[in-house]
Formats: structure tokens, C-alpha cells, sequence
């Protein structure tokens, strides 16, 4: 897989804007990748070293239309914490 692919985007909430402080930042990735993946693909998409990666699973929840009922997609995020002499990821340029 290409770096491209696990990173599908940035997850931009409160909490996460709040983490960013700390050198933590918030991912939603791949549903097949694993921690390893992870780390590879933020260190080559920004250039930054990556202490540790946690990673969370979300079931798909049950949603209903009309009649019909189904499941949304499952997702998978991630929470990369930087190193302490590695420089900062830019979300939102000036």
C-alpha cells in the first residue's frame, strides 16, 4: 500500500486541535492498517519522527432511510505522538 492510501485525512475536532499542543496528532486511516504502517506513512507524507502510534476501531452505525435500515462504513484512527525534537505538522497554512 502507498502512504496515501493508509492516511485517508487529518481529524480536525476540538479535542484533537487540544492534542496537537502535546505533539499528538489525529489521523483516520486504513481500516487494514496496522501500527507499523502508520508510523512508515506520516514519517514520509510530512518528514517527521513518530515516537508511538494508538489506534481505535468504530463499528458502523445502524442508520435508517425510510424503511430501509444499514450499517455506516467501520473506521479506524489513529493518534501519532511526535518526538520531542521533531518539528511540527502544518494542517492550516496562513
Amino acid at each position: 500500500m502507498d502512504a496515501r492510501d493508509i492516511i485517508k485525512r487529518p481529524v480536525i475536532t476540538e479535542r484533537s486541535t487540544d492534542l496537537m499542543a502535546e505533539k499528538k496528532y489525529t489521523f483516520e486511516v486504513d481500516v487494514r492498517a496496522n501500527k507499523t504502517q502508520v508510523k512508515d506513512a506520516v514519517t514520509e507524507i510530512f518528514g517527521v519522527e513518530v515516537d508511538k502510534v494508538n489506534i481505535m476501531n468504530y463499528k458502523g452505525k445502524f442508520k435508517r432511510m425510510g424503511k430501509f435500515g444499514g450499517y455506516t462504513n467501520k473506521r479506524r484512527k489513529a493518534i501519532v505522538k511526535l518526538t520531542a525534537d521533531s518539528k511540527e505538522i502544518e494542517f492550516f497554512e496562513a
